[in-house]
């Protein structure tokens, strides 16, 4: 594997679903775990066995569906979800465990000798039963360093290929990420996994810095669903160490308009307009010295070219629109107009944007020509 490629571990079929009121049925998780396959995400988090024979049976359908991607399901570190994952069909348990002294001691009423002990005992089971682990560290932003370390190196010692940093209540900033990735990376030959939440609006970005640090696996959620203000969106995330840190992951980029539908639709959770790589708004232009620049050379105001996305620029008309941006929507529509004509029409867009809030059809345009122009020429 090249040293510049990130592995993607989406979880949006777990802690995706985890949003408050969002419930996957079982036809809609196994289509979208064959979409993010068929797009090329090499890791897929599909459900939590733990939560009984239900969800045991859908994983067992994924994991029957003969997908590419690496299947992982989540667990705690105890007998009955241990024995659950077991019955999975899957290659992969994330086994989660408190690792922050407030959760250790107010959450599982344990001691810090009390997690070693049981992530040597449940890593070890786990490889016993033929399953590859990654140690999933609840509230790793919040542990004290040198007891993370102590965690992941009783982690590795047992036979665990990876240890996941999850910023559980999304409080780090990307520089503090950075340096925690870096320490962690110097102390454990494992493969590192950053789960990053965005309740401070940072999950994209922390999880860049820790790939910068030398994180090798990030975690998910197609449109950013997840606990609370939710998980990295998978779109962002993938564009973001493209375009940002030349890092591939292989995944067919194309395909997310589709996939975030699909989601959407799905978790009952309409993706906002503006909302970055997905949102219906993001390619779209009104602004005159914006649309001037996009027709004389698209470079002028495109960061990267939408169709790295399946999308395209759409320019449409408005309060802010010039006379080149009204030339070049009346000439789609066949009707070529002087810069003159141009101008007095747009008087009558801008009066229409701000009377209606909405931009102009395809209808509007035609009569707005119709009650302007072509009305002057009939009546000169």
């Amino acid at each position: 594997m090249s040293q510049n490629f990130v592995a993607i571990n989406d979880t949006t079929l777990r802690d995706g679903e985890q949003t408050a009121g969002v419930t996957f049925t079982a036809e809609e998780k196994l289509t979208i775990a064959r979409h993010l396959d068929m797009a090329g995400v090499p890791e897929l988090e599909v459900g939590i066995p733990g939560m009984g024979a239900k969800e045991q049976e859908t994983i067992r359908a994924i994991a029957g569906m003969g997908l590419a991607a690496r299947l992982i399901v989540w667990s705690r570190m105890c007998r009955a979800d241990l024995a659950a994952a077991a019955t999975c069909n899957i290659e992969m348990v994330n086994l989660s465990i408190p690792v922050s002294d407030i959760q250790i001691r107010h959450k599982l009423q344990k001691d810090r000798g009390w997690v070693i002990k049981t992530i040597q005992e449940y890593v070890t089971t786990a490889r016993d039963l033929g399953m590859e682990v990654c140690v999933g560290g609840e509230d790793s932003s919040r542990a004290d360093m040198d007891f993370l370390i102590q965690a992941a190196q009783a982690a590795q010692q047992a036979g665990a290929r990876r240890f996941r940093f999850a910023d559980t209540l999304g409080l780090m900033d990307p520089f503090t990420t950075a340096s925690r990735i870096a320490t962690l990376c110097e102390a454990v030959d494992l493969e590192i996994e950053m789960h990053a939440h965005d309740d401070l609006g940072l999950a994209t970005a922390n999880s860049l810095a820790a790939v910068m640090a030398g994180a090798t696996h990030v975690n998910t959620t197609v449109n950013g669903l997840g606990e609370r203000a939710g998980n990295a969106p998978l779109e962002e995330v993938v564009m973001v160490l493209r375009h940002v840190n030349n890092n591939e992951t292989g995944i067919d980029m194309r395909r997310f308009p589709e996939i975030s539908r699909l989601v959407a639709k799905a978790s009952g959770r309409p993706v906002p307009v503006n909302k970055s790589i997905v949102g219906e708004a993001v390619f779209t232009h009104e602004a005159g010295v914006h649309v001037d620049g996009l027709l004389k050379n698209p470079l002028n105001y495109q960061g990267f070219d939408p169709a790295e996305v399946g999308r395209e620029h759409r320019l449409v008309l408005g309060k802010h629109s010039g006379s080149k941006g009204v030339m070049h929507a009346y000439a789609k529509l066949g009707i070529i107009l002087t810069g003159a004509q141009a101008s007095s029409i747009l008087d009558l867009i801008r009066s229409h944007a701000n009377a209606t809030k909405q931009v102009p059809t395809t209808a509007d345009l035609k009569r707005i020509y119709w009650e302007t122009i072509h009305y002057a020429q009939l009546h000169s």
